[in-house]
């Protein structure tokens, strides 16, 4: 079958949990609002404390920017049409449409990986070799590597969608999941997918896997280098400032690996609504976190708002 001028679908459904019974519809689409809210409130509040704290503005933060930006972005490509869904009962999407959400979607996870890699090559310079750190991570430095982040995140992810647009889509136009990405829509063509799969995969690992050895190996090389430290007590301080940063790796690798090797290796099939729950969770849960962990991690930013608490509690008892 040619694959030019064969789709005769202009529009796609997106069904989102295909088992949920519609007395739920209410409730599912006002916890993914609440969530939604939650993200946007939490890394609104970090960009806000950035703009106005000249004293945030050094690299840890400025990659820290990046990833809020990601974020925020990502929840407003996905959550949005879901919520109106299960709210409104709007679940179409353009033809177009969705294959601009499937870019932005992988898009923006590609690029959350790349800018984890740069923030561990911060806490491993910043560990490993202190004296040197100045030199080599300095802001003009950061916003070099997170511009190059940006860009080779792009790449692949348009590369797929440029490979997915011109498929064959003559059948069914029901999207079996929340938002556009490549395996939802790509299983809808009357054609072989096995060719723009395989490269569509490849590309995923390396994006996932490629970042995760070298971040795998700055930790491993920054647990030698605390282990080093005779003292317990700086051995515990050295190491608490990148536990923040360890803890937002972890929410973004450690499910999307159980969920890899649970079908791939033990061969564990979840049901089409467990997957997307699963799917859901490791996708919104970052974002919905990160905030506290920057702010109750972070400790420059927690001196920062216990001092504006403060403030604002002397305002307070001023007024009265």
């Amino acid at each position: 079958m040619s694959e030019t001028n064969k789709s005769f679908i202009t529009e796609f459904v997106i069904v989102g949990f295909p088992g949920l019974d519609p007395h739920y519809y209410s409730m599912v689409s006002a916890l993914l609002f609440i969530v939604y809210l939650a993200i946007l409130a939490g890394n609104t509040a970090f960009l806000v404390v950035f703009a106005t704290e000249q004293g945030l503005h050094k690299p840890m933060y400025f990659i820290i920017l990046n990833l809020v930006l990601s974020d925020i972005l990502f929840s407003t490509t996905t959550l949005p049409k879901i919520i109106a869904k299960y709210w409104f009962k709007a679940g179409t999407i353009s033809f177009t449409g969705c294959f601009v959400q499937m870019f932005f979607v992988h898009y923006f996870g590609s690029a959350n990986s790349f800018i984890l890699l740069i923030m561990s090559i911060d806490r491993y310079v910043a560990i490993c070799f202190p004296l040197r750190y100045p030199v080599i991570i300095k802001n003009s430095n950061v916003l070099i590597l997170s511009i190059t982040a940006w860009l080779v995140a792009s790449t692949g992810c348009l590369m797929t969608v440029i490979r997915a647009y011109p498929l064959p889509y003559c059948s069914s136009n029901t999207i079996i999941h929340c938002f556009c990405d490549h395996i939802s829509i790509t299983t809808l063509a009357c054609t072989d997918r096995t060719p723009y799969a395989i490269p569509a995969l490849i590309s995923a690992m390396v994006v996932l896997l490629v970042p995760l050895a070298f971040i795998i190996f700055s930790y491993l090389s920054i647990i030698v280098a605390v282990l080093r430290i005779s003292s317990t007590k700086a051995r515990v301080k050295t190491f608490s400032t990148c536990s923040g940063q360890l803890t937002i790796i972890a929410l973004y690798y450690i499910p999307r690996i159980f969920v890899y090797m649970s079908s791939s290796v033990f061969g564990i099939k979840f049901n089409t609504d467990l997957r997307l729950t699963i799917i859901l969770l490791y996708s919104l849960s970052p974002p919905m976190l990160n905030p506290l962990i920057y702010f109750l991690r972070t400790e420059e930013i927690k001196k920062i708002l216990i001092t504006r608490l403060s403030r604002l509690k002397i305002r307070a008892h001023s007024d009265h």
